[in-house]
């Protein structure tokens, strides 16, 4: 640690010193000895094969389709006179030469390099993230085998093409054995921190916990449970976006009631959209789907939608073809002035038509509708005191010319809006089948009791009711607290957002130019766990998901469970993603949004090529003149036992390691107020 107070806040006061630098790769050593870029050399090469190796049907055209990566590789490489036109003669023949399989070209190039054991793990290490985005997408292809109970090899192909470049590069330049073997020696030994790493540690530590203490002093202790019947309840998915919401809905009326949950609503779906053959999964990527849904209509209309559908991708593709895309401007392009002025003006075109009401494949019996409801139904701690309307509002956001859409999305939805869910939910509670079998299981919804769905768009903060009539007599009270709760949210907004008025809010979900929409989850910082009388009121900024829980209610603690070994862990995602993309934006953020161009239907590059980037746009997280996010590690805050949360985190070791190795704080929460601070190996520290 610094020696007294004075040196660490000397640290903290002292000018931004550069970065620490990786160790240097040989093409690191070989740009400095020759002048030639390397690195970026191999970013292009490797950038342009994986690009058509790995795309998911963007490309009109891909080499090679079902070759296994490192073969796919090897013929492309030997054919590419890149290297050598670069400086590197006999590159195609080096590779040519280079073993057939990717493990005994690793074992190959690793001798040739001189790797130890003890150097190996770093020294792979540094090359996967050489490769950024590529290397993540390899290891997801391989993270989904796994779910399947197989083996993906690309991550290990992906190492081998890194170590031939290597070889190569130290076999053509011999002049750089000595630098390279002080590298190696440097790899082999134990990774330690340097004082200042140890002093920079203390300080976020202490960001940290200045944000908690000012949560600690917004939980003050939870309001008294009213015992008049709310007139509305309404859940939210636990999203920080849906807090400044719920609190401008709250404000409206005593009567109003919401509630935080998971934007899948419990349902572990895979929906196929109307006119089309795919199936999305609609929860966490933690979670498999169990239940497959459809929007598909009756056959005439299904097969109008698919034509429709495939007329759009030919000439989609035409516009796009070699031969005929320049002909296709000169011919057709005044024909689109009317769109694109439209566009330039941010207005509106023709709004998209919902989806018809999403259905089970094959239907559930009436015994599966009763136990998916109690199961959601507890989850929720929705099981009593139910308004006369329940609006359950899944979240999605519009934006236009996005690439990173998804992100602006349900996380808790695997990326996509939370429509689906929200309406299946909605008509699974409303099915009389439904509440018979509650009934018989201790659980009687009132008879005057409607679940109704909605779609919280988070860029306008507009909510669309689905299968009801929103001009209905009973409903122009809801829907006049939803329009103003709106006003109130967007009033709020627009204060962080450059350039951005109440009054024109939404038009950044049309403008084709805006690169900042809205904030998406930039700020968050805390997890609550709690019923709602805990943060009811509180002004949490948009910084935290709120997720509804009554440990009381929870026989066995089952959803405790649930919660710290799903939404915790997603939400400890997302906040790492945030945090990694403001501290190292170069190494884990997805750059500058101005000059991206998707690649491949699987992430973006910079320019024409190259890396694939991982992570948000520098956009997303900063204003232009300073970061939006505040880089804190995500504080959990949890109303229950502690020996019950204690007994969770000894059960599920994975989840205890993001606690015990300080990726995220834990807090325990009693009556409302902090009580107490988690410390590695399940112990407690009174606050």
């Amino acid at each position: 640690k610094p020696e007294d107070v004075a040196a660490l806040r000397a640290l903290a006061e002292a000018a931004d010193a550069p970065p620490p630098g990786p160790l240097p790769t040989v093409a690191d050593l070989a740009a400095r000895h020759t002048g030639t870029d390397w690195p970026a050399v191999i970013d292009r090469t490797v950038g342009l094969w994986a690009a058509g190796h790995f795309d998911r049907g963007q490309a009109l055209w891909s080499p090679r389709p079902g070759q296994d990566a490192f073969t796919a590789w090897r013929e492309w490489a030997t054919n590419d006179l890149t290297p050598e036109i670069a400086g590197l003669p006999g590159f195609c023949a080096h590779v040519l030469g280079a073993p057939n399989s990717a493990d005994r070209a690793i074992l190959r190039a690793a001798t040739a390099l001189g790797l130890t054991g003890a150097a190996a793990e770093t020294a792979f290490h540094r090359l996967f993230m050489d490769l950024s985005g590529w290397a993540q997408h390899a290891r997801w292809l391989h993270w989904r085998a796994e779910q399947a109970g197989g083996h993906d090899a690309t991550p290990a192909a992906l190492l081998a093409i890194r170590l031939i470049w290597e070889e190569a590069l130290l076999v053509h330049f011999p002049g750089l054995a000595g630098a390279w073997a002080e590298t190696v020696a440097a790899h082999a030994d134990p990774v330690t921190p340097s004082d200042d790493d140890i002093g920079r540690a203390i300080l976020q530590d202490a960001a940290e916990r200045a944000h908690q203490r000012r949560l600690a002093q917004a939980l003050d202790g939870g309001a008294g449970a009213t015992e008049a019947r709310p007139a509305l309840q309404a859940a939210f998915c636990i999203d920080v976006r849906c807090e400044v919401f719920r609190r401008a809905l709250e404000s409206l009326d005593a009567g109003i009631e919401t509630i935080g949950f998971a934007g899948f609503f419990g349902l572990p779906l895979s929906h196929r959209a109307q006119g089309s053959d795919l199936a999305e999964a609609h929860l966490p990527v933690l979670l498999t789907p169990a239940v497959e849904t459809t929007s598909a209509a009756d056959t005439d209309t299904e097969q109008a939608v698919r034509i429709a559908a495939r007329a759009r991708r030919a000439w989609g593709r035409f516009r796009q073809a070699a031969v005929s895309s320049f002909a296709f401007v000169e011919a057709a392009g005044p024909l689109y002035a009317g769109k694109l002025l439209r566009a330039a003006l941010a207005q509106p075109g023709r709004p998209a038509s919902p989806d018809p009401a999403p259905r089970v494949v094959g239907g559930l019996s009436a015994e599966a509708k009763a136990d998916t409801a109690e199961t959601v139904l507890r989850a929720m701690s929705l099981t009593e005191g139910h308004a006369p309307i329940v609006l359950l509002l899944g979240h999605g956001a519009q934006v236009t010319n996005n690439p990173h859409a998804s992100a602006y999305h349900c996380g808790a939805c695997g990326g996509q809006t939370g429509e689906v869910s929200a309406r299946m939910l909605a008509a699974l509670l409303n099915d009389p089948e439904t509440r018979t079998g509650l009934a018989a299981r201790g659980l009687p919804l009132p008879a005057d009791t409607r679940f109704i769905a909605g779609l919280h768009d988070t860029t306008t903060d507009r909510v669309t009711l689905h299968d009801v009539d929103a001009g209905a007599p009973d409903l122009a009270p809801v829907t006049d607290w939803l329009a103003q709760a709106g006003r109130i949210a967007r009033a709020e907004r627009a204060r962080t957002l450059p350039g951005a008025r109440a009054a024109t809010l939404s038009q950044r979900a049309l403008d084709w130019a805006e690169v900042r929409p809205e904030w998406g989850l930039a700020g968050c910082a805390a997890f609550v766990a709690a019923p709602r009388a805990a943060t009811a009121g509180r002004d949490l900024g948009g910084r935290a998901f709120l997720h509804s829980y009554d440990w009381r209610a929870d026989a066995g603690f089952a959803t405790l469970e649930l919660i710290l070994t799903a939404p915790v862990v997603v939400a400890s995602w997302i906040s790492l993603q945030y945090y990694g993309s403001s501290v190292a934006p170069e190494v884990f953020g997805g750059g500058n949004k101005l000059i991206h161009n998707v690649t491949g239907g699987i992430g973006v590059v910079q320019g024409n090529g190259g890396r694939l980037r991982p992570g948000l746009p520098w956009q997303a997280v900063h204003d232009g003149a300073a970061l939006r996010h505040e880089p804190l590690r995500l504080t959990v805050l949890i109303e229950a036992p502690q020996e019950a949360i204690a007994q969770v985190l000894e059960a599920h070791p994975e989840v205890r390691a993001l606690f015990d190795n300080h990726w995220l704080h834990l807090l325990a929460l009693e009556d409302g107020r902090v009580t107490a601070r988690y410390r590695p190996g399940l112990s407690w520290q009174g606050t």
